[in-house]
């Protein structure tokens, strides 16, 4: 049975057979940090890091925005789930997702079966304030593409999290990453993966 479960950073999860997974997907809401943690922790083990919105955004020609705008959400999850899968044939990579990439059931099944899911959870209200102005993010913009002033963007921020929360809930291990530093999340993700690495240096 895969090792499920949760740190707030002292807890800790070791890999089957204490072994570093061949690829590590980090999920989670819009700015919880998964592009700044995710090449930092690339870094520490080794690894390559890769961003599926830019693996998107040169495939495709165009970027997020332009392919919701243009193609729609619909079509956005299908070439998301494509690339996702296409990228099972790497190995030692830490992969950014995008933050709705998991409501697809076939999706969260492929990651589960082909890696660790990492989930960096971050409570609505830092989020709200992370977000605030943002630009370039659809799932949190108007219909005209312009900011959504507070009350919208609280109302859109609680909505999303409410939908994908179960989907966030199925990752392997999770990372509290709200009052931390990206260092400071990386160590704590570290220490749930529990490499062989890091027990020598403990011992």
């Amino acid at each position: 049975m895969r090792p499920r479960g949760r740190t707030g950073g002292g807890g800790r999860q070791r890999t089957p057979g204490g072994k570093l997974p061949a690829r590590i997907y980090i999920t989670g809401f819009m700015g919880s940090g998964k592009s700044t943690v995710g090449p930092l922790l690339a870094l520490a083990l080794g690894y390559q890091f890769i961003d599926l919105d830019d693996v998107i955004a040169e495939k495709e020609g165009q970027t997020i925005p332009e392919i919701f705008d243009g193609r729609g959400e619909k079509e956005f999850r299908a070439i998301e789930q494509r690339e996702l899968r296409a990228l099972l044939a790497h190995e030692k990579v830490v992969v950014a997702t995008g933050g709705g990439a998991l409501t697809n059931p076939a999706t969260l099944a492929a990651l589960r079966r082909s890696g660790i899911l990492l989930y960096l959870r971050v409570p609505a209200e830092t989020l709200f304030e992370r977000l605030r102005g943002a630009r370039g993010r659809p799932m949190i913009s108007a219909a005209s593409g312009l900011p959504l002033d507070d009350d919208a963007l609280r109302g859109r921020i609680n909505r999303l999290l409410a939908e994908r929360e179960q989907s966030y809930r199925e990752s392997d291990i999770v990372v509290e990453a709200a009052g931390r530093t990206p260092a400071e999340t990386v160590a704590a993700v570290i220490a749930a993966l529990n490499p062989p690495q890091a027990a020598a240096k403990r011992s």
